[in-house]
C-alpha cells in the first residue's frame, strides 16, 4: 500500500493544466486511412507511436486530471473533424495509449452518434471495463475512488460505451488497465506498461473489435 500510495501521489501531484502547443498540423492526405494518435502521461506530443501510417499526433498537456483529459478529447475532436471536413469519405483510425487511450475512449463515447467511418485502438486503457478478463483499469480501481474528486470526471470510471464504433482494447500484464495484473506496481516500475505493447500503428487494423488480454484474443469481450 505504501508503494501504491507513493505512485499515486506522484501521478496526482499536479492538478492544474499545463498549456502546451499542439504539434503543427498541416492538411493530411485524403488517401488511405487517417490515423491519429494520442500519447499517455507526460507524452505531450504523442511521440511514443511509430509507423508510416501516422497522419497526426495529438498535442495536449498529458497530466493525470480531468482537465487534461478534456483538453485531449477536445483537440482530438477538432483535428479529426477538420480532416473529415476536408476528406469526407476517408476512414479514420484513432489510437491511444494509457491516458491517451482514455482520451480516445472518452471521445468515442461522446461522438459515436455523430461521427462514422472510424475505429479505435485502445492500448493500456485505464478506463478498461474487464468484462470478466482480469480487473478494471486504474480509473475503476480503489485509488481512483479515493482520489476521484481530485482526478474528476470523465477520467474516473470504467465502461465500454463505444456505440457502433469498432473498438479493440489491448491489455498485457499491466496494472494501468488491469487491477489483477500479476506484475502489479512492481511491473509498472519495470516498464511493463510500455514494453508489453507494439506502438507501430501499422499493425492495427481499421476494424478491430473485442479485447487482446494477456496475449489472447477475445472478440466478444
Amino acid at each position: 500500500m505504501r508503494k501504491l500510495a507513493a505512485v499515486m501521489a506522484g501521478l496526482l501531484m499536479s492538478a492544474g493544466i499545463v498549456l502546451v502547443a499542439a504539434p503543427a498540423a498541416s492538411a493530411a492526405s485524403c488517401d488511405g486511412t487517417y490515423t491519429i494518435v494520442v500519447g499517455g502521461y507526460t507524452d505531450r506530443d504523442s511521440m511514443i507511436f511509430s509507423g508510416a501510417g501516422i497522419s497526426q499526433r495529438v498535442g495536449y498537456s498529458a497530466e493525470v486530471n480531468s482537465q487534461s483529459a478534456r483538453q485531449g478529447v477536445d483537440e482530438l475532436n477538432r483535428l479529426i473533424r477538420n480532416q473529415r471536413a476536408a476528406c469526407p469519405d476517408q476512414h479514420a483510425k484513432a489510437v491511444g495509449f494509457s491516458e491517451g487511450a482514455a482520451v480516445v475512449h472518452i471521445w468515442v463515447t461522446e461522438n459515436w452518434k455523430t461521427f462514422g467511418n472510424v475505429n479505435a485502438v485502445l492500448i493500456a486503457d485505464p478506463k478498461r471495463d474487464p468484462h470478466g478478463l482480469g480487473g478494471p483499469g486504474l480509473a475503476g480501481q480503489a485509488p481512483s475512488v479515493i482520489f476521484g474528486p481530485i482526478v474528476g470526471y470523465p477520467l474516473v470510471g470504467v465502461d465500454s460505451f463505444f456505440g457502433n464504433v469498432p473498438t479493440v482494447s489491448l491489455c498485457a500484464d499491466d496494472i494501468i488497465c488491469d487491477e489483477a495484473a500479476a506484475s502489479g506496481w512492481i511491473g509498472y516500475a519495470q516498464h511493463k506498461h510500455t514494453d508489453n505493447y507494439n506502438f507501430n500503428v501499422d499493425v492495427y487494423s481499421d476494424n478491430g473489435v473485442g479485447q487482446w488480454f494477456n496475449g489472447q484474443y477475445f472478440p466478444d469481450k
